[in-house]
């Protein structure tokens, strides 16, 4: 649904690397850590369907996301829940959805973050979202091109 007060960033970048490659740094967590935030001690292996990162907040609430779509190569949604917030979203409803498109050899990967709107406050997460997605999306250009 809609809204026309909807909070959701989107942001792309055209990746120099084919998706296979764009995939490792989304789904590793070695690159993972590179780009976003990720607990001490998160183990080593390769997110996939189902795994969940769950932050302790300061005012005893959990923050969970859990990847909720990861067709490979092509498309990985990750649902974030904060335990606290007062009305909680349908999984899937606050998310992150990172796409990949083919372009010749290289990558249009697209990121959209939200809907914020749907959340009190949202409008603080999504001032947060479009910073962190303007610096993500860089290292991971950087990351892929490089493997």
């Amino acid at each position: 649904m809609m809204h026309s007060n909807e909070l959701t960033v989107k942001d792309e970048v055209l990746i120099e690397a084919p998706p296979s490659k764009v995939w490792e740094v989304l789904v590793k967590s070695k690159f993972v850590s590179k780009w976003d935030e990720l607990p001490e001690n998160y183990p080593e292996e390769d997110m996939a369907l189902g795994s969940k990162v769950i932050w302790e907040l300061p005012n005893g609430g959990q923050s969970i996301t859990t990847i909720i779509k990861a067709d490979q190569n092509k498309e990985l949604i990750i649902a974030l829940n904060v335990t606290n917030w007062e009305i909680q979203p349908k999984e899937g409803d606050v998310a992150y959805r990172y796409l990949l498109e083919e372009r010749g050899s290289d990558t249009l990967l697209k990121i959209e973050i939200g809907d914020f709107s749907l959340i009190k406050n949202g409008q603080m997460y999504y001032d947060a979202s479009v910073e962190f997605a303007s610096d993500a999306k860089k290292v991971i250009k950087e990351l892929a091109e490089d493997l």
